[in-house]
């Protein structure tokens, strides 16, 4: 399983489309445990290739402050669960929260 999760300065950014990096988190399965994380460089803004560009790097779930209707929908084509409003922590806090059923996601803060 892997993760993604937009970065600004190690902790969530909440310009999801505008972000200039994402941590890409590698999960097992089986133990619920981190294996890795990498920071990628996000590709210039264009409408709708982040989902298409993620599902590349065999993303599964996105953890995001905020997200567009129509992005949700995009990453959904992929099989790439979102979830929005997450508060704004560091990746490692994110998933750690995720894995245990912890995690509480607020009020999307994109409006559009």
């Amino acid at each position: 399983m892997f993760i993604a999760i937009p970065v600004c300065n190690n902790k969530l950014d909440l310009h999801f489309g505008h972000c200039k990096e994402f941590s890409i988190i590698k999960i097992d399965p089986k133990t619920q445990k981190i294996l890795s994380r990498e920071n990628v460089k996000a590709p210039p803004h264009e409408p709708g290739l982040l989902p298409p560009w993620l599902a590349k790097l065999h993303v599964n779930i996105v953890i995001a402050g905020g997200m567009g209707q129509r992005a949700k929908e995009l990453f959904t084509k992929q099989d790439i669960t979102v979830l929005v409003g997450a508060p704004q922590l560091s990746p490692e806090e994110l998933v750690g929260k995720y894995l245990k059923g912890t995690l509480i996601c607020g009020e999307n803060c994109c409006d559009h």
